[in-house]
């Protein structure tokens, strides 16, 4: 999903910019100090998520919610909670309180949907995996778990084990995000080979065993396991 920050405060900034950076389905547009620099912007292009602070210059995120039509889905940032409850008859998906861990931070984009062009389109069943100098069709169903290893990535079928330089990020944005779940930072695996799920172990189809990482495993067990 792409994003924007308007955020006044290069601290918050720098915060925000970083928890983005950590999270595989984010991609950062821009970075505005102002919401009328951010309006600018949207004249022009469009993102699925705005991350907004509501104590800006010349006009606050509130003015800005209330006074623009169209707008991506958002998640409000500030050091104040008495804007809550506005903020909320605002249809906003989150409310986020500074200073938030990127564990809060990770449950609020979270909650945010997926466009329905993205959610509609057509999902291959194969694709290929470059090895070396070679590139090699594999069918889709088949891949149980890709992991992270360093600058290389490992991509397990039931009967092959195939090794790429293509970072996790890359297998996230190909793979159907319908199928295929980040679990852990080093892990995201299929859905369909799972057999059974105990505390924070997932075990898959051929007696594999995958960590669930404590900043995701909440969402995986609502949206996934539908716990």
């Amino acid at each position: 999903m792409t994003c924007i920050i308007i955020e006044d405060q290069p601290p918050a900034q720098r915060i925000l910019k970083k928890y983005i950076d950590d999270v595989d389905f984010l991609s950062l547009e821009g970075v505005f100090s102002d919401a009328i620099k951010a309006m600018d912007f949207l004249k022009d292009n469009t993102v699925d998520l705005m991350f907004l602070d509501i104590h800006l210059p010349k006009i606050s995120g509130i003015e800005f919610l209330k006074g623009s039509k169209s707008l991506p889905q958002v998640i409000l940032t500030t050091a104040f909670s008495e804007y809550a409850l506005e903020s909320y008859e605002l249809n906003v998906v989150d409310y986020l309180l500074k200073p938030f861990s990127f564990q809060r931070f990770f449950q609020a984009v979270s909650k945010v949907t997926p466009k329905p062009t993205e959610l509609s389109a057509q999902i291959p069943s194969e694709i290929f995996i470059k090895s070396g100098y070679e590139h090699i069709k594999v069918v889709i169903n088949d891949i149980l778990f890709i992991a992270s290893d360093s600058d290389y990535t490992e991509i397990m079928t039931a009967n092959k084990k195939y090794v790429s330089h293509e970072p996790l990020r890359h297998w996230i944005q190909v793979l159907p995000q319908n199928q295929f779940y980040r679990i852990h930072k080093s892990y995201i695996l299929n859905i369909q080979k799972i057999k059974k799920l105990v505390s924070s172990t997932v075990y898959l189809q051929g007696d594999y065993k995958i960590p669930i990482g404590r900043v995701y495993k909440d969402n995986f067990t609502k949206n996934i396991l539908k716990l």
